[in-house]
């Protein structure tokens, strides 16, 4: 399909001097890249679908997938020309494209990486500094309100959480394990402990509008081991080992051609780059407002242009000069 996030669409007066400009003033052709079915993936590709369309002059094609599907496409057909928003622990074929040359990763596009853990409110710590350590919460269960909120079956988070349970000592201790059926009860039991100033201990991650508006603080279970990881990672882990969980790496990768293609355009998504704390935010407007994708992309644009201003060349900042 393809989409313009054009002036017209946003209807938005703040960016209607931002200029048109005929195809032969650029090098930049026709593009594809993908929009990952999740919100912050969502928001990457509409900002960096704007850019490229009303910087650079690119005629863009945005193709709905998710992370499997999406490099099963480059693999075999060398399409899309652009993967924002890759999460590659869920990739298992990403490291072997890399390896082939078939594709090259720009940057680290949420600069903080993804990041899992346990989880407690921030009104919860500055009440009881002592639940940020894993050791306080299982000394003091009452305060976590003797349960764990756990992931889903069907999440590999599920898998990782019961060995790291079984090696912390959790119902030993007299916390409960929770599990959830869905993510939205997860986010519901969040947002419901906030609105009562309750306990809750649980796994999350980020970026997510759920952090972005319950700001929570990741307890800590002590260091990062791979080789626990790895084997709290599988169902029959024998001896599970505490460890945290490492912070994924979310990319952008673009292909081989492209890279040698778009030369400007593969310079300006190298510094596209959002941290967790700007998209949660990002995400918390979004849900707030019950907004689109696209909005969340505008509401960036409009309120992040010392960011995003840094990321282009001098020739698509002067195109773009009218909203800066």
């Amino acid at each position: 399909m393809k989409r313009t996030l054009s002036i017209a669409a946003l209807g938005l007066s703040t960016l209607a001097a931002a200029p048109a400009f005929a195809q032969e003033d650029t090098s930049c052709g026709e593009v594809s890249i993908t929009e990952m079915n999740w919100a912050s993936g969502s928001v990457v590709t509409g900002v960096a679908t704007f850019l490229m369309q009303q910087g650079y002059g690119c005629d863009v094609t945005v193709v709905p997938s998710s992370t499997n599907p999406a490099i099963t496409s480059v693999a075999e057909s060398g399409e899309p020309d652009i993967l924002t928003e890759l999460w590659v622990n869920a990739a298992p074929v990403y490291d072997r494209l890399e390896a082939e040359g078939k594709v090259e990763a720009l940057t680290g596009v949420l600069s903080d990486g993804g990041v899992e853990g346990w989880w407690i409110p921030d009104y919860l710590l500055e009440a009881h500094p002592e639940l940020a350590t894993i050791e306080g919460v299982l000394e003091n269960p009452e305060l976590v309100g003797n349960r764990f909120h756990n992931c889903p079956d069907g999440w590999a988070c599920k898998t990782v959480n019961n060995n790291n349970i079984r090696a912390a000592g959790l119902e030993e201790a007299g916390i409960e394990v929770f599990n959830h059926g869905s993510g939205e009860t997860m986010a519901t039991s969040i947002a419901s402990a906030y609105e009562n100033e309750e306990p809750w201990f649980g796994y999350y991650w980020a970026p997510t509008s759920v952090l972005g508006r319950y700001p929570m603080t990741r307890v800590d279970v002590g260091g990062y081991d791979e080789e626990a990881h790895d084997c709290n990672s599988t169902e029959d882990c024998a001896d599970p080992q505490l460890s945290a969980y490492p912070n994924g790496k979310v990319l952008t990768v673009v292909t081989e051609s492209f890279a040698e293609d778009e030369p400007e355009v593969v310079d300006m998504l190298r510094n596209l780059q959002f941290t967790n704390d700007q998209m949660n935010s990002i995400l918390a407007w979004q849900q707030e407002n019950s907004a689109t994708a696209e909005e969340a992309a505008v509401h960036f644009l409009q309120n992040y242009k010392d960011t995003w201003s840094s990321w282009l060349n001098d020739s698509a900042r002067e195109r773009l000069s009218s909203m800066l």
